[in-house]
């Protein structure tokens, strides 16, 4: 793992931060870093006819579920938005960057963790870039390394047709952390789903076991390393 003071992981939707980075969230809390994570949107009411039509008590558990995964991880510094769910393309730019300028002005990561630039998403892939903007390499920034990290159902299936395929350069052994992933993921009850899909268990953890073998290892998350300031 590259060294780092504090971590940053930012998020579009509840559930991202634990399938893109939950082992690695869960090590870094076991070795002392200071982890945050910034969840964005409020992902549900895409799932409605009508965004006024969305259960307010499912939407309400939904949120409950990112501190109930958190508490697992080892993370208590969770801040949350409620920008539109697969609706980031009608926010201006501009308004997620300074919510994130804003957490990165508060926290100072060194490290921050974000979504790859082409998932099939389109809250993702807007993740993604108002990352960059926030991160970008000015004098004052804190950030020294930017990551991008895949998420399972929507990263793979893309299927390149939105850009560059995830090609991972960075690989976290977790290991002793898959389990944790595994616990925090199944806090999520309205998101995971049962095998063969990419969010059930048995699919995550053949994930981290594929990763694993890929890098010499039993078990690891796969990363881009977008920039690394030495």
């Amino acid at each position: 793992m590259i060294e780092a003071s504090s971590i940053l992981v930012v998020a579009a939707h509840p559930d991202d931060e634990v399938l893109g980075c939950g082992g690695m969230i869960a090590r870094s809390v076991k070795e002392g870093h200071d982890v945050s994570i910034v969840i964005l949107g409020e992902g549900m009411t895409s799932r409605y006819s009508n965004r006024e039509d969305t259960d307010r008590l499912k939407l309400k558990e939904l949120n409950a579920h990112c501190y109930a995964a958190g508490e697992i991880l080892g993370v208590r510094n969770i801040h949350t938005f409620n920008l539109p769910d697969n609706q980031f393309d009608t926010v201006p730019l501009l308004e997620i960057v300074k919510i994130l300028e804003r957490i990165i002005e508060t926290n100072r990561p060194d490290c921050v963790y974000t979504h790859h630039s082409c998932d099939l998403n389109i809250d993702h892939a807007l993740t993604n870039r108002a990352t960059m903007i926030a991160t970008r390499p000015l004098k004052e920034s804190p950030v020294k390394a930017v990551f991008s990290y895949e998420v399972s159902s929507s990263t793979e299936w893309a299927f390149q047709t939105t850009g560059s395929s995830f090609k991972p350069n960075f690989f976290v052994d977790i290991s002793e952390t898959l389990d944790l992933k595994i616990e925090a993921m199944a806090q999520y009850t309205s998101e995971s789903r049962d095998f063969p899909h990419p969010r059930s268990e048995k699919s995550l953890r053949a994930r981290a076991e594929m990763w694993g073998s890929v890098s010499g290892l039993k078990a690891a998350e796969a990363f881009e390393l977008i920039r690394y300031i030495q």
